[in-house]
């Protein structure tokens, strides 16, 4: 009797255990321009250290995000520690040489455009240099590795982007998300029949778009064109792809979400609304692949922030289908974006000021959160926004 209600008493443990698994959580924060000299990057630094408790601490104590964090039992844990992943000092170099150039121009100059010259550099510099191709690759592999060990010790990642940290963000979504069926791929781009079929008979794992330089399969230029690999060894390589995918695509399940913040992505990306941009392509596969595997998308700005931009006006998962001719298959993600939070900070200090007005920024963000889901997933709620909106 006593062996029956041991045994009996060891299988309640464990289904206890596993009804109750945790989800761990890591908060990884991305810098913006101008960090890059010791001074701003303990500046930015400290400031991510003060934000992060009382993020943390917001979302915890919010019912509503335990349903997005784990579904099926809402327990999860946010980790104590921040991380925080800093690319600002790769930039210094550059800058350091158009420094140079303004001092010689300072000479020649009136004082006024001296000024006006050394603070677009001091604010812009970054923000473009890490626009470029060979500049963005490194920094988003590197993320991409901080990610994959994230994972490796059981959390699940929510990449937080600041300022032009947000064009490192978005970069990371369209290069190492694995969105890319390939079958579907190659019946899009142009190629022979003989490539199709070859894939059609040799089916790989979905993949993402740095998996294709890697595997030499082909690259997608600056200008969003897919230049396949011409050479006899294009087969040899396809049917190594699915290495290249795991070695540098997120894993999948990694990847929680983004929330990008002081956001000027829009002003820097907005290429990508034009429909001849065949970048347009990915950015629907991408967004597809969010939506159906319950990532979130968050963009929250001040609404006194200069370069705070909305990154888009928020629409319903069918308004959002019918706009990008996308069907979705399992919608559980969120795009959303709230760019109309009072810091109560002045215009000029906004864009400094996420990390000092902590506690109204880590509303926002759980309010964003809560609400954006509300708008997408209960019917009747978006029926009084819709309303409101004179959308209906």
């Amino acid at each position: 009797m006593k062996k029956i209600l041991l045994i009996l008493f060891t299988i309640l443990f464990f289904h206890q255990t596993a009804s109750f698994a945790q989800t761990n959580i890591s908060f990884v924060y991305i810098n913006g321009s101008n960090n890059n000299d010791e001074k701003m990057k303990n500046w930015y630094e400290n400031g991510v250290k003060k934000l992060h408790p009382t993020l943390k601490k917001r979302f915890e104590k919010n019912r509503d995000t335990k349903k997005w964090f784990n579904a099926e039992t809402g327990i999860y844990h946010i980790n104590e520690e921040p991380v925080i992943f800093f690319w600002g000092d790769r930039s210094k170099k550059d800058l350091d040489f158009v420094k140079q150039q303004l001092d010689i121009s300072k000479a020649l100059s009136p004082t006024l455009a001296y000024q006006v010259r050394n603070m677009l550099a001091k604010y812009l510099h970054d923000a473009i240099w890490v626009q470029k191709t060979h500049n963005m690759n490194p920094i988003v592999d590197n993320l991409n590795e901080v990610v994959k060990k994230e994972f490796e010790k059981g959390n699940e990642i929510i990449l937080y982007g600041y300022s032009a940290g947000t064009f490192v963000t978005y970069n990371y979504l369209l290069n190492k998300l694995p969105y890319l069926n390939l079958e579907d791929l190659f019946n899009v781009i142009k190629t022979n029949d003989e490539i199709k079929e070859f894939i059609k008979q040799n089916p790989r794992n979905n993949t993402c778009i740095s998996a294709l330089a890697d595997a030499n399969i082909g690259m997608v230029s600056s200008d969003g064109h897919l230049y396949l690999d011409p050479s006899e060894n294009f087969k040899k390589n396809y049917l190594n792809l699915d290495s290249s995918t795991e070695k540098v695509c997120s894993p999948v399940g990694a990847l929680k979400g983004v929330v990008n913040f002081a956001s000027p992505l829009v002003l820097f990306y907005s290429d990508v609304a034009d429909p001849d941009y065949e970048f347009t392509y990915y950015n629907k596969l991408m967004m597809k692949y969010i939506i159906d595997n319950g990532l979130v998308w968050l963009t929250v700005n001040f609404r006194e922030d200069p370069l705070g931009f909305p990154t888009t006006r928020n629409l319903t998962i069918e308004e959002l289908s019918e706009v990008s001719k996308t069907e979705f298959e399992h919608p559980s993600g969120l795009i959303y974006d709230n760019s109309g939070v009072w810091s109560k900070r002045s215009v000029f200090f906004a864009h400094t000021a996420y990390w000092n007005a902590r506690g109204t920024f880590s509303n926002a963000i759980v309010k964003t959160l809560v609400k954006g889901m509300r708008f997408n997933y209960d019917k009747d709620y978006q029926l009084e926004v819709l309303k409101k909106d004179n959308r209906l």
